[in-house]
């Protein structure tokens, strides 16, 4: 069984983008990686956590949709 992913990394945080690319390519699924320019590990900069909200909203009304 495959379940739908979302995977939200901080544009800043290269090693976590690299380490969520590394995990997405061994799944059976077909996951989505969604970068958020300008934010570091915790989304702390000012409207990176707003972006990390829609993004995941978004993400599943059209996931939620599809099923």
């Amino acid at each position: 069984m495959a379940a739908a992913t979302l995977m939200i990394v901080g544009g800043e945080d290269y090693q976590v983008i690299e380490l969520n690319r590394a995990a997405a390519a061994h799944m059976r699924c077909d996951p989505v990686l969604k970068i958020v320019q300008g934010a570091t590990h915790l989304f702390e900069e000012p409207g990176t956590l707003e972006t990390v909200v829609a993004l995941a909203i978004d993400w599943f009304q059209q996931t939620l949709q599809d099923r």
